[in-house]
């Protein structure tokens, strides 16, 4: 088997280095379609998770290809080549890191895709029912576990008591609302009823909010709001759901 030589390592490394971008840049490709192909309909969100594996396998393949370019023509001009290399190392680490940590986020988070500032009786959903006839996921609530299992993961999510009556209470939680750009499904006031869809940026995945607003009997002048978010598909909401309802009582609170 013939040894690489000293003045071999140069010519490697022009077919290494390029060879090393353009898998970083693949990769990049495939991260950034995975979502919008499953949007478009091009394949299942199962098959979009899949094609994020790949881009993280290909990237990390692509940084160590990139850093082995790099080896072998740092010390030989010109110097664009080795910035090239490395250029190709980071942008492969980058995009594998999304995938990871997206699944280290799943991994530390309970499989629970339904999160309600009230767990004993959550809002229900009425005018959104229609559309979520069809989701795999159902709009009936999954009871003690769930709520158990959210309170460990999300202990701040909680219902929000305002100064102010049911009426102002309900106009603030509607402007809330439409403040974070969710599609509004009815605003029935005389119920203290807001419905409400969100569509997720990268995959386009639907969640539903549904949002009550109650005076408080036992003080005048005040009100009680709830909010509860559900995903339409998955079994782990990866902690959307949550923050989706953290923005919603910052918005309101403020």
């Amino acid at each position: 088997m013939t040894e690489i030589g000293e003045d071999d390592r140069p010519k490697l490394g022009e077919i290494i280095v390029p060879m090393g971008v353009c898998a970083a840049l693949i990769a990049l490709l495939l991260l950034i379609v995975a979502g919008p192909g499953y949007r478009l309909g091009f394949w299942s969100f199962m098959s979009g998770f899949t094609v994020l594996g790949w881009s993280a396998w290909l990237g990390l393949g692509a940084a160590g290809v990139s850093l082995w370019g790099a080896y072998t023509v740092r010390a030989t001009p010109p110097r664009s080549r080795l910035g090239m290399a490395l250029g190709g190392a980071v942008l492969g680490i980058a995009v594998a890191a999304v995938p990871w940590n997206w699944d280290r986020t799943v991994a530390s988070l309970p499989y629970i895709h339904d999160i309600s500032t009230d767990t004993v009786d959550p809002p229900l959903f009425v005018s959104l029912l229609a559309a979520r006839a069809e989701a795999p996921n159902t709009s009936d609530y999954g009871g003690a576990e769930v709520a158990a299992l959210q309170k460990r993961a999300y202990p701040d999510i909680a219902p929000v008591v305002l100064e102010v009556t049911a009426d102002e209470a309900f106009r603030r939680a509607e402007a809330a609302v439409r403040g974070l750009g969710w599609e509004v499904a009815a605003l029935i006031a005389a119920e203290g009823r807001i419905e409400a869809t969100d569509t997720t940026t990268w995959f386009g995945f639907k969640d539903d909010i549904v949002v009550r607003v109650r005076p408080l009997e036992d003080a005048p002048g005040r009100s009680r709001v709830d909010a509860r978010s559900v995903s339409r598909i998955g079994r782990s909401d990866v902690g959307a759901n949550a923050n989706r309802l953290r923005a919603f009582t910052a918005l309101l609170t403020n």
